[in-house]
Formats: structure tokens, sequence, C-alpha cells
């Protein structure tokens, strides 16, 4: 496995706040909004953000071919160590649109399917969250310094903190909860809804609906190395190995020793 430096962390940090700016920029005045094939909405501020990681990300030592949402045509797949950087330079465009500040700016590394690096930040709120294999997970909030992050364990007799989509909820996700019993729901959007797992603000995020490859692996390799886990309704951990197949099978996001097999029976019938 390739050893990830805090150098290289540090690096992608810096690319994911410079594609925040970029966003930023725009999200300042008016912007138009297009609609691609899939009918999801797309901004300049998805293709500027695109182009400044991209063009960043091919200056760093540690080489490896891009998958960007905003470019999958030009992806041939994982280089010969099994790597590739997973891009989605604006998660939560939908987001972005309404202006509720709840979007982020996503880089991974992947290597054999696991991401192994990760920062996710989110440019309306100044806080960004980093993580990679070896070194931790980490949240910092403008200009303060990266505070170590951790999973929790939900605690027994108390109600589940739950988060959920802002902009996708869906019959699924209400039938889970009527099944899970008594909890509170967060509503989130983008991938910051597992950031508030990898933090232990939160216990569970079950995603009864459909994600794409770029929507989590990121804030998967977070939420990892808190502590946490990102699990297939089926039991097996969410792979990154089938660049084929963009679109992500439902999963559960878990806190430390959150009991899986009993959430995802809540699953079962949906």
């Amino acid at each position: 496995m390739t050893v990830i430096t805090k150098e290289l962390l540090d690096q992608v940090d810096v690319i994911a706040r410079a594609a925040g700016d970029a966003i930023m920029e725009i999200y300042g005045r008016e912007f138009s909004v297009e609609q691609k094939e899939d009918k999801s909405p797309l901004t300049e501020a998805d293709a500027a953000a695109h182009h400044l990681i991209v063009n960043h990300l091919a200056l760093l030592s540690l080489q490896a071919p891009i998958m960007s949402e905003e470019d999958t045509v030009d992806f041939a797949g994982a280089d010969a160590h099994g790597r590739y950087w997973l891009v989605d330079p604006l998660d939560g465009t939908k987001e972005f649109i309404k202006r509720n500040g709840e979007f982020t700016v996503n880089i991974a590394l992947i290597e054999n399917g696991k991401p192994v690096l990760g920062v996710v930040y989110a440019p309306a709120l100044d806080v960004c969250y980093t993580a990679a294999v070896g070194l931790g997970a980490f949240k910092a909030e403008g200009e303060q310094a990266p505070v170590a992050i951790t999973v929790v364990e939900h605690q027994a007799d108390t109600p589940w903190r739950v988060v959920g989509s802002r902009s996708h909820a869906s019959d699924s996700m209400q039938a889970w909860l009527e099944k899970l019993g008594e909890h509170e729901l967060v509503a989130m959007g983008s991938s910051l809804k597992l950031c508030l797992v990898a933090e232990g603000a939160a216990d569970v995020y079950p995603r009864l609906g459909l994600t794409s490859l770029w929507d989590t692996g990121a804030a998967q390799c977070v939420v990892e190395q808190a502590g946490g886990s990102v699990i297939q309704l089926n039991g097996d951990v969410l792979s990154y190995a089938n660049t084929k197949e963009v679109l992500n099978p439902f999963f559960l996001v878990l806190g430390k020793s959150n009991p899986f097999g009993e959430l995802s029976a809540l699953s079962d019938q949906l």
C-alpha cells in the first residue's frame, strides 16, 4: 500500500480550499444553471472547480488517473498500483443553488478499491475534514488548527441521532426511521452527512437512495479513519474497485460498534 504522507494530505487540502475559493467567487454573484443528461443541475462553479482541481493534482508527486464527476469519459481506469484520484468538484449542487451553504469539494485517493486519503471542504462554512490511512481524521474550522475527530458509540436508551439528506428524502427513508424507533433527525446536504458521523455528531446515516462514487469516496475515508464504517446492506464495505459502475448501492454509515445487523435488517422489504 502507498504510504500517505502528511505533506501529500496537506497539498490536497490546499487544492480543495483553492477550488472552494473559486466556487465562492461564483456563489457570491448571479450564475446560470444548466441541466445534465441525467437531469441533475450543473453550474459554472462545477466546471471552474473541476478544472482547478485537475490541473493542480497533475502537479503532485503522486501521479494517478483522475475520475471527476465532470469528466468520466477520459478516465481509463486505475493505474498499475490500483490507484486513482476520485473527485467531486462541487458536491451538493442543489444546495449551492439554494444558497444554504451545505455543499463541498470532495477529493479522494483510491487504492485497490479503498479510499486511503480524503479531503472534504465546505467553503461556505469554512470547514475542512481531512483523513488518510496512517494519519487519522481531522476537522479544521476557519483559521483554527485541525483537531482529531472520532466516531462515538450510540448509547442504549437514548434516541438515535440520524442524519439524512436535505434534498433527497424518500419514502424508504421514512419507513426505515419508523422501524428504527425513537430518533432525532438532522437534515444535511452533500458529503457533510458522512462527516457528521465521523466527528461524533450523529450515530448513523442510512443512504437508501442513489449516490455516485465521487459523492462518497473522500468522506468515507474520513469516517473510516475516525473509527467508523460505511457498509452496504449486504454487509460488505462500500467499494470503489469497479469504476465501470459509478452508482453506489444503498449503504449505512455507522459510528463505533453500532449494530449493523440490527440496523440493516430495518431495510428489509422497503
